[in-house]
Order: C-alpha cells, then structure tokens, then sequence
C-alpha cells in the first residue's frame, strides 16, 4: 500500500500561512534536501485554498508531469493546466490512491482541514512537520478541528542550522 503522508511547515504557534494565507515566513534553509523529499513523491493531494494560496505565491514545488489532485467543492471537476480537481469524497479518492500498485508517496501537502478528515478516516500515515521559529498570531492552522484525539508517534527529528526543526511522526491505526 502507498503512503499517504501530511508534510508541512508550521509555525512555532501552530500556523502552516499567515493571516493574509502567505508563507514568505518560512526560511530558505540550503541545508534540507528537498531532491530527497521529492524523489519519493509521485503524487500531490491538497485542497482548493492551499492550491490558490500556492499558485498566488509563486511557482509550485511539483514537477510537470505529476499527478495533483486538487479536492475542491466550488470548482468544476476535472483536469485542467495539469492538475485535476475532484469534487468527490476525499477519503474515497485517498483510500483508492493508497491502494495503486507502486511505491510512490502521496503528499497530502497542506490544507488543514483535508489534513484532519483524511487523518480522522485513518487514511494518513505520517505527519511531517517542519516546525519555523516564528510566532504568526493567527493564520490557517496545521490542523481544523478533529472529531477526537490522536495520538502520533516520533520516527525522526532533525535540527536545521536556521533554527527550524523537522518532526517527523508514524500514525498508528492508519488503515494499511
């Protein structure tokens, strides 16, 4: 089975934008390998605003040619400018993802509120959060509200020189 994992920065009070939906708050860091992250990624899920927000912000980090779903109740469903967007259940589309043959992740990539249904219907593996030494005081945060409690456990940690720090998380019970 594919892994679907959550993989975000986030600010140090909880945010993965500011209140004006940027993230130029987020330092370059030279020393994070992101041909690593990458390399293991063959397709993208987010939501309507993260999608929005990232296009407003600049240039996406996927590649042309992968697969980017983008899980949209107010926009038309289908492809388009290489992404598709599904207006249908999102647990239903994750669940068949997951289920592909392959070995490729699936990086749900922001979007918070995705993040807690799809994390509430055990369809998400890890959660990894790069945590940024800053303080927003409001903005989109990493996680809406959850129906209960879940409980996560460490894989891996890593200080970077600028100060951010990587947390990386296992799901028990994901489906899987």
């Amino acid at each position: 089975m594919r892994r679907l994992r959550y993989n975000v920065a986030m600010s140090l009070d909880g945010y993965i934008a500011d209140s004006q939906e940027r993230f130029d708050w987020i330092p370059n860091d030279d020393t994070v390998d992101f041909a690593a992250l990458f390399a293991r990624v063959d397709t993208y899920m987010l939501g309507r605003r993260t999608y929005q927000t990232v296009l407003a912000n600049g240039e996406p980090p996927w590649q042309p040619g992968m697969r980017v779903f983008v899980v949209s109740r107010t926009l038309p469903a289908g492809p388009r400018d290489g992404i598709t967007v599904v207006g249908e259940d999102p647990v239903a589309i994750a669940r068949a993802l997951r289920h592909e043959p392959g070995d490729g992740e699936i990086w749900l990539f922001g979007g918070g509120q995705l993040f807690a249904t799809l994390l509430a219907a055990n369809q998400v593996d890890a959660v990894e959060i790069t945590v940024v030494p800053v303080l927003l005081g409001g903005g989109v945060p990493v996680v809406a509200v959850l129906p209960a409690r879940t409980a996560l456990t460490l894989t891996s940690s890593h200080a970077y020189p600028s100060g951010m720090m990587a947390l990386h998380y296992g799901v028990p019970g994901a489906d899987g």
